[in-house]
């Protein structure tokens, strides 16, 4: 008799996706496991005409199943990697990170080989992101930036709807939808640095089930998870959530672990990007050195306004 268990998931199509490819590998994995997919409704589904930075709360998307799974209504939560808070309730892990997808973000404008850079003098551009938004009017401050919400698919189709010249999103997200033809361009990390965790998939489970945790590790990808944990040390250190413009990219090499991150301004402004090389073996090292190495450069400064700013609503 197969092993039956159950996968809490957001119900969007990029959501399902995730918890389909995660059952698919668990299944092809683990020939004795069956596995099922349960939609839970979160808060960041149900509240589509806020901003993401208003709403500040930092399991928006995360918190409905992890109640689930602490009831133990479900055995595992399919997250994007980049919606997990850095501060995991008690009684529950990260039990397993997937390999990661490309990490880029995407331009989509209204013909191909459009870019930040080609962009029309004072285009419109829509995101929820503030990360975003920092990083574009960093590079084009004549941008004029307005808010996106909503799933992949409904994006796409506010934007064939509207009179704006280009939305970005995440590439993992519309490549895993097969929505690729609409990318005008890719956009080089060198450019525009991801949300922590961009571009991964998170397992989340509740601690102290041996078997799931054992059934999950079958799909965990190491090496994406020391990258990803450099970066989530890094956040978590500069305690930053969707209400400030923080990206991250850690890669592995042959030559050790390399992270780099910058803090902005909302306004673009100002900006701190700094870059750090370490040791594999010592990922929270690494994020914390460089979290550190960037409130000293000035970014504390801007942390604290932006935090003080927040605290006055």
């Amino acid at each position: 008799m197969k092993q039956k268990i159950v996968i809490g998931s957001r119900g969007s199509e990029l959501a399902l996706w995730q918890a389909n490819f995660v059952k698919k590998e668990l299944e092809k994995k683990n020939k004795n496991v069956s596995v099922e997919i349960k939609i839970v409704k979160t808060k960041g589904d149900k509240i589509l005409d806020v901003a993401l930075s208003k709403i500040g709360d930092k399991s928006l998307f995360t918190k409905e199943l992890e109640v689930e799974l602490l009831n133990k209504n479900i055995d595992l939560a399919v997250h994007s990697l980049k919606d997990l808070q850095t501060e995991i309730p008690k009684g529950l892990k990260l039990a397993a990170v997937t390999k990661r997808h490309n990490v880029q973000d995407v331009l989509i404008g209204r013909k191909k080989g459009i870019t930040i850079f080609n962009l029309p003098e004072n285009a419109t551009v829509a995101t929820g992101s503030l990360r975003r938004r920092c990083q574009l009017l960093h590079l084009r401050p004549d941008l004029n930036i307005v808010e996106l919400r909503g799933n992949v698919p409904s994006r796409i189709k506010k934007f064939l709807e509207s009179e704006w010249d280009a939305i970005i999103l995440a590439r993992a997200g519309v490549e895993r939808l097969k929505l690729n033809n609409y990318i005008s361009s890719i956009i080089k990390t060198d450019v525009m640095l991801p949300a922590v965790g961009q571009g991964a998939l998170g397992i989340e489970t509740r601690s102290d089930n041996k078997i799931v945790n054992e059934i999950v590790h079958s799909v965990h990808h190491e090496d994406t998870y020391k990258a990803v944990l450099a970066e989530r040390t890094l956040l978590k250190t500069l305690e930053g959530g969707c209400q400030v413009p923080i990206g991250a990219f850690a890669e592995i090499k042959q030559n050790g672990l390399s992270l780099e991150a910058l803090v902005g301004s909302l306004d673009g402004s100002i900006t701190f990007r700094k870059k750090i090389r370490g040791s594999k073996k010592y990922p929270e090292v690494i994020g914390k050195k460089l979290a550190q190495d960037l409130l000293k450069a000035g970014a504390k400064n801007i942390l604290d306004k932006i935090f003080k700013t927040a605290r006055a609503k």
